[in-house]
């Protein structure tokens, strides 16, 4: 594959972890001034609802018909509610931890999820077996997490 194929998705995943960071300080900076973890998160998802309807509109996307609603998963729908625990506890716990320890923690729960979501192959990821490599990359994230943590 040549770089520059690579290079803008690369580009663009490291753009998002930045945002996400950005987005969580102006979160907490938000649930200072209003006093209320629960009312910032939920401005936080209000103008994200607000900002993926124009997208949506934006793109021509059609909203979905209630038949194909209907075939989805039940489990499918939940993505919302761990996104809200995901703000609510980040919106709390980032001023308590700090912006790298917070992340470092958040990214070592993503791998521990993630590895365990792709050994089983839950929620239609494709199966991927736990080996030595990968449990050594999980090792030295939270090694890494230590020790931003210290």
């Amino acid at each position: 594959m040549p770089i520059f194929k690579i290079l803008l998705p690369i580009t663009l995943a490291i753009l998002a972890g930045v945002s996400i960071v950005v987005q969580q300080a102006l979160n907490a900076n938000l649930r200072t001034a209003l006093s209320s973890a629960a009312w910032s998160g939920f401005i936080s998802y209000f103008v994200g609802v607000i900002c993926m309807a124009l997208l949506a509109l934006a793109l021509g996307d059609p909203v979905p018909s209630g038949s194909l609603a209907g075939r989805i998963p039940w489990w499918a729908w939940s993505g919302g509610l761990f996104g809200a625990i995901f703000i609510g506890l980040a919106i709390v716990l980032l001023p308590v931890l700090g912006a790298a320890a917070f992340f470092a923690l958040l990214v070592s729960g993503q791998m521990l999820a993630s590895i365990t979501i792709d050994h089983f192959g839950w929620m239609g990821a494709a199966q991927r077996s736990l080996d030595l490599s990968r449990g050594l990359g999980v090792a030295l994230l939270i090694i890494g997490v230590i020790l931003i943590r210290r």
